[in-house]
């Protein structure tokens, strides 16, 4: 759609919709959390980012082909210690904890609870953020994150296209093996947060790569499908008042405008309706009033507890434990 102000994307709806039927996975940088978040909110199931956040394909990959494996925890030689915390290359740093045995547990946690959710993931959604690889001189291992160690430490540079599909079709084949009765759906996407570092130049060409990537999976991988965030930002909305303050990531505006574009390609009408009727919940638990002890409030709670229960009711599956709790304590005795 195309205004005298601006050229909007149109959403077009994918060859496969998203219900709260669905399992999803969840799997790459920062805006995957976004997203995330959003599924999470409205009560789909998911698991995002059971290794943290990651940022390159390669490393994404790395975290789909250990989960195929299965039984594949990690080891204490697969951490390291730096400035007091203990440290996984294969991890983000929210993992990171000063004492050994606790990094371990949390990342051996995650992994199995990673390696069960894939055994019923119906739908993959992959966000690849960065080209740009860095690769520890002393062992030639990717890494996922760097850790802020020194920069003699690695090697830098992007990946090829080639590469990249390679590598990611080859690790998509294993999971169609893996779940040959029950084919995994695959979303990829290029996320619109910027990667500054090394300059603009080098970012578009780093996104650049990373989108001609996504195009030739999607050419020879039948399950998968590009969802356009990062031309959503850049090209759809365009404008710097759609990042947060620091310019780098997307503002709470654009998020939700992504989010609309996502539910329009991936969600059916009745699930729309659904999230609607989710939302008012939602919105009711994010209500905080001056005075909740008043008539009017009392039944505004009576309202939303009642709005879950014939929602629980019409959807065994939707967890509302934390809200139902949070207005029942609200109610007078």
């Amino acid at each position: 759609m195309n205004t005298p102000f601006r050229t909007a994307l149109s959403p077009v709806s994918a060859p496969f919709q998203i219900s709260h039927d669905n399992q999803l996975l969840l799997i790459g940088s920062c805006f995957t959390e976004h997203i995330g978040q959003k599924l999470a909110n409205y009560k789909f199931r998911t698991l995002t980012n059971p290794y943290g956040i990651v940022y390159n394909p390669w490393s994404i990959v790395q975290c789909i082909d250990r989960l195929c494996a299965g039984n594949q925890l990690f080891e204490p030689a697969d951490l390291f210690e730096n400035a007091g915390l203990w440290h996984s290359w294969e991890h983000h740093g929210s993992f990171s904890k000063p004492d050994k045995k606790e990094t371990l547990k949390a990342i051996n946690s995650a992994y199995l609870e990673a390696e069960e959710a894939l055994k019923i993931t119906d739908v993959l959604l992959l966000t690849f953020g960065t080209a740009e690889v860095f690769t520890l001189r002393s062992t030639g291992q990717v890494v996922a994150n760097n850790h802020k160690m020194p920069g003699t430490w690695f090697d830098q540079r992007r990946l090829s296209v080639t590469e990249i599909v390679e590598k990611t079709l080859e690790v998509l084949d294993r999971l169609a093996q893996l779940r040959a009765s029950a084919p995994v759906k695959v979303i990829l996407t290029v996320s619109p947060v910027r990667h500054l570092r090394h300059g603009l130049v080098e970012n578009q060409r780093s996104k650049a790569t990373l989108i001609l990537a996504c195009e030739k999976i999607c050419q020879h991988q039948a399950s998968a499908q590009y969802f356009p965030a990062y031309e959503l930002l850049v090209d759809d909305l365009r404008d710097y008042r759609f990042y947060a303050a620091d310019m780098v990531h997307p503002s709470a505006v654009a998020v939700d405008y992504v989010w609309q574009f996502f539910s329009e390609t991936f969600f059916s009408e009745p699930t729309n309706r659904l999230i609607d009727r989710i939302g008012k919940v939602l919105a009711g638990f994010q209500h905080r009033p001056f005075n909740p002890q008043t008539a009017p409030h009392q039944d505004f709670l009576r309202q939303q507890l009642a709005l879950i229960a014939s929602l629980k009711q019409e959807y065994p599956r939707l967890d509302f434990e934390k809200e139902a709790s949070f207005f029942k304590a609200s109610l007078s005795q």
